[in-house]
């Protein structure tokens, strides 16, 4: 690998205090002279509605890749795109940064935005968010939630991260800076898992706000970042009766005993055949003579006389029920009386 003055400039001679600003060097022709021994290929399938516009800006992308000495194939029967190195390509990582363009474009990522892989600084992800949540119609309404009211979120997101961000089905494609990427899939997993996409971009702003102060560099920043409380609470219904969960012990619970070891403690693995027999008729003569005994008891209360009263508490009724005659005809006369001053007439 040939050194230059210009090579050594770029180099950094003390440590940095942002590792994301440290230029990459760039790998030239002359540091690989004699090129690729091997060849490398990489193909992918693309969907049917992306057939005519490949057809049209294929020319660009063979150019493009010609400049890097990667060749382009499009296959149309099959419906694939494949590129491979060639003996002039001296860039052994450039094939890969192809193999990203090609399935960028097979996720509808235009050209003009798929062709920045290309580039040194420039790098790609593919977050799969079809698995984070199954209920489909939850899954449908964050990842509109993710896109926001006439597309408002997802430009926040391109205008913060820099990267250009594109809503495919069950998938979102990111092109942009190694650090923008990192911050799109935390926002984008975040927002798949029930956390608003403006909660982050608002820490991240303030974090972009605070990188400027040199004074609060170095400081913690927990004070002013945004705090949310989860309000979610769960609509479960709890059981009436909740179980008291047990310590935790590292050793397994006793194993259960067999039918045998029971036999074996009772004595009863060493009887015969016969007397095994008697023993289970002697069980079954006890259960049968202690059912006859409640069937019997139960069919005699019916034959069991009540209780008489005794003579004394017969005198006390009597005397209780006793009618005085003496007191109703003073009340008949009484009402004669009042009869007699109205009418003129005895009842």
């Amino acid at each position: 690998m040939g050194n230059s003055s210009e090579d050594d400039d770029d180099k950094p001679t003390g440590p940095l205090e942002n590792a994301w600003e440290m230029k990459i060097p760039g790998f030239k022709p002359e540091h690989n002279p004699h090129g690729m021994l091997e060849e490398s290929s990489f193909a992918t399938l693309f969907p049917q509605y992306r057939e005519q516009y490949l057809k049209q800006v294929w020319p660009l992308v063979q150019k493009t890749l010609l400049a890097h000495s990667v060749k382009a194939e499009l296959d149309l029967v099959e419906g694939s795109m494949t590129v491979k190195t060639t003996r002039k390509t001296w860039d052994p990582y450039i094939i890969i940064k192809a193999r990203d363009m090609i399935k960028l474009m097979a996720r509808s990522v235009p050209f003009e935005h798929a062709k920045r892989v290309l580039e040194d600084n420039v790098g790609s992800d593919i977050i799969k968010i079809g698995t984070i949540t199954r209920n489909k119609e939850r899954f449908v309404k964050r990842r509109q939630r993710l896109i926001g009211p006439n597309g408002c979120t997802l430009k926040s997101m391109e205008l913060i991260s820099n990267c250009y961000i594109l809503v495919q089905g069950n998938t979102v494609a990111a092109v942009g800076p190694y650090k923008g990427l990192q911050q799109v899939r935390k926002i984008v997993e975040d927002t798949m898992r029930n956390i608003h996409p403006m909660y982050t971009l608002k820490a991240l702003l303030v974090k972009k706000q605070l990188l400027k102060n040199p004074e609060l560099r170095n400081e913690n920043w927990d004070r002013f970042l945004p705090k949310y409380a989860n309000k979610n609470l769960s609509k479960r219904k709890q059981p009436k009766n909740k179980k008291e969960k047990k310590p935790y012990t590292p050793f397994p619970p006793p194993q259960l005993e067999r039918k045998v070891d029971k036999e074996i403690e009772t004595g009863e693995y060493f009887l015969n055949k016969e007397q095994r027999r008697a023993k289970k008729k002697k069980e079954q003569d006890e259960k049968h003579a202690e059912a006859s005994k409640r069937r019997d008891e139960k069919r005699s209360q019916a034959f069991v006389p009540p209780e008489e009263p005794h003579a004394s508490t017969s005198k006390e009724t009597a005397a209780s029920t006793k009618v005085d005659i003496a007191a109703i005809r003073a009340k008949i006369m009484k009402a004669n009386k009042k009869a007699k001053a109205k009418t003129g007439f005895k009842l």
